[in-house]
């Protein structure tokens, strides 16, 4: 694994935080020792001190060696043999009567005899040049209130300091093993954790445009990685939808087009086999034209779509009454609804201000009134009307048509989509109609529902955002 791998990263950063654990557990471990030790060495000190101060108050006779021993052993458990014992008068001058010959002395300091002359004991550490230090207690012998003696009492802490030194040494070892352990540990680890995302990797250089039906494999724990892969999946499905849709739209396009280019080109190549007389000739032109004119609706369709999915939807934004919009394709389809044999009823149109593009808007009201009126068959109605629910305009072209299936109804609003009984009729379109719509509602913050059943006819709702009473 390479430094940038996170697999390397995490073993790193979980040897790096072991290590600081250690260390501070070590720091803290060692402070509590040294603490510990030097409690119990001052209380043991202490008591012994005490133990011979009590006998001091209860003989006149001089201390002999065998009775600190047994003071020392009694507190410490052995009698040490760098141990100090002193015993003074009460103004701190040593008095051979009371005390045994020590090898070391060790002054009292100005502090302790001030203590002691107040009755309070005194502990205090002592250090000499290439020797170990040694911890002293000066304690005042009190009898009926006065102070007696002082007992002073001590012992060298080199066992302590050599306990304290072999305590490191021991930590010191231990660390490289920790390190060690840590890293292969966390090494393990990270492999461990990071092996489905190894996986998903290996799944994902598999998976290409051509085949996006492969699927990570999602572990089930519950945990982030399983999330991760769930979330994946999911966009590998929208992706997967997105591509079919794509070269549905293609396919659908290029037969579309292909369809009047096709004629365009028979036409036009069937003129040009032998001379025609200028009736023939405008007649091809004018199927020309009306084929030109064919694609030329549907590559702007095709435009427009290709701008909605891409967000660049432009149109213009300025204040307008949805309802002389309404009016406005009334007038425009009456005619055509009448050639048709289909009645065009207006039905309830309140004033509805909103913020929008007067043309757009209008091509989505025609699309969908067009729509209606193709699919309507004679003698049949189709009723306009515009109402304010809530904060929305709402739009209603009912038809009594022959209606739309539940399949038909959850793709009416894709591209070149055509139902079975539009492609095998009379009428031609390429299927962007009703496309665009959905489009132009949704550039302007709305949305096109399909109200429908077979046989029932169809009611097509559209809703627009009004202006807030404020604006």
């Amino acid at each position: 694994m390479g430094f940038r791998s996170i697999g390397t990263r995490l073993t790193l950063w979980y040897t790096a935080v072991l290590t600081l654990t250690f260390v501070l557990l070590g720091v803290a471990t060692y402070g509590l020792l040294s603490y510990s030790l030097a409690r119990e060495v001052d209380n043991a000190l202490d008591g012994v001190a005490r133990t011979l101060a009590r006998q001091a108050r209860d003989r006149s006779a001089p201390f002999l060696p065998p009775d600190v021993d047994a003071a020392f052993r009694r507190f410490f458990g052995f009698s040490p043999m760098d141990r100090y014992f002193d015993m003074r008068d009460p103004v701190g001058r040593p008095d051979p009567t009371l005390q045994p010959n020590t090898p070391q002395q060790f002054p009292l300091s100005r502090e302790s005899a001030q203590r002691a002359a107040q009755g309070l004991s005194t502990f205090e550490t002592f250090t000499k040049a290439n020797k170990p230090s040694v911890r002293v207690v000066t304690m005042p012998v009190v009898d009926s209130g006065r102070v007696i003696n002082l007992v002073r009492v001590g012992m060298s802490l080199e066992s302590i300091v050599h306990t304290k030194r072999q305590f490191l040494i021991a930590l010191a070892a231990m660390l490289p093993l920790a390190l060690i352990l840590a890293g292969g540990g966390g090494m393990l680890l990270a492999r461990r954790a990071l092996r489905p995302v190894d996986q998903m990797a290996a799944t994902a250089r598999r998976i290409s445009g051509e085949d996006l039906s492969k699927r990570l494999d999602e572990p089930g724990s519950g945990d982030e990685l399983d999330r991760l892969a769930i979330t994946l999946n999911a966009m590998l499905e929208r992706l997967d939808t997105s591509f079919q849709q794509m070269r549905q739209f293609s396919a659908d396009a290029s037969h579309e087009l292909q369809t009047p280019l096709t004629i365009l080109k028979g036409e036009l190549e069937v003129a040009l086999r032998s001379e025609r007389t200028c009736g023939e000739y405008e007649h091809v032109l004018t199927s020309a034209l009306e084929e030109i004119d064919r694609i030329s609706h549907l590559v702007e369709g095709l435009l427009l779509l290709s701008r909605s999915d891409s967000g660049i939807f432009r149109m213009a934004s300025k204040r307008l009454d949805l309802a002389q919009v309404m009016m406005e394709v009334y007038e425009r389809t009456a005619i055509l609804a009448k050639h048709r044999g289909v009645v065009l009823d207006l039905g309830v149109l309140e004033a509805c201000d909103m913020e929008g593009d007067p043309e757009w808007l209008h091509r989505l009201i025609l699309n969908l009134v067009d729509n209606a009126i193709k699919y309507t068959p004679e003698k049949g109605k189709v009723t306009l009307s515009l109402s304010r629910a809530d904060d929305s305009a709402l739009i209603e072209i009912t038809d009594t048509g022959s209606g739309l299936t539940p399949e038909e109804q959850e793709q009416i609003f894709s591209p070149f989509f055509r139902t079975d009984r539009a492609s095998e009729g009379k009428e031609k379109g390429a299927g962007l109609g009703l496309s665009i719509a959905a489009s132009i509602a949704q550039a302007h913050g709305g949305r096109i529902v399909a109200d429908s059943g077979p046989g029932q006819g169809s009611t097509f709702r559209v809703r627009l955002p009004l202006l807030s009473q404020g604006d």
